[in-house]
């Protein structure tokens, strides 16, 4: 159980179905660009942001998931987390969205790659 660390910000079912019973997850039925602007709104609240937002080898709107981890608490907003999360969305308007035209087999992979990343920001984050 992983309540209380952090908050898991996500648009991918893969995430939410393994999370959703022990941590704090939101969940989303948005486009990656939604999903990193719901993460900015987040941040206009007072949360850190705890991972990069691109973090991966692939572009936006080459994937359509995306999970993203938070700060619980609330502080003055964060003008680095602020500055990261909003050169991201910006970094979506670069690459044209192919998200579209994936078959159900290739949407499962972009899930477990999400999946890994966020596995690997969990593990950072649950030695703090």
């Amino acid at each position: 159980m992983n309540r209380g660390k952090y908050i898991v910000v996500t648009n991918n079912p893969l995430v939410w179905d393994k999370l959703k019973e022990t941590h704090d997850v939101i969940y989303k039925e948005v486009s990656y660009e939604e999903l990193l602007k719901e993460v900015r709104d987040r941040i206009h609240e007072g949360h850190l942001l705890l991972t990069h937002p691109l973090s991966g080898s692939v572009k936006p709107n080459e994937t359509p998931y995306k999970s993203v981890l938070i700060s619980v608490g609330k502080e003055e907003v964060d003008s680095r987390s602020l500055s990261i999360i909003e050169s991201a969305i910006q970094a979506c308007y670069k690459f044209e969205d192919r998200t579209g035209t994936y078959s159900e087999r290739v949407l499962e992979d972009f899930q477990l790659i999400d999946w890994t990343l966020l596995e690997s920001g969990m593990a950072s984050a649950d030695v703090w």
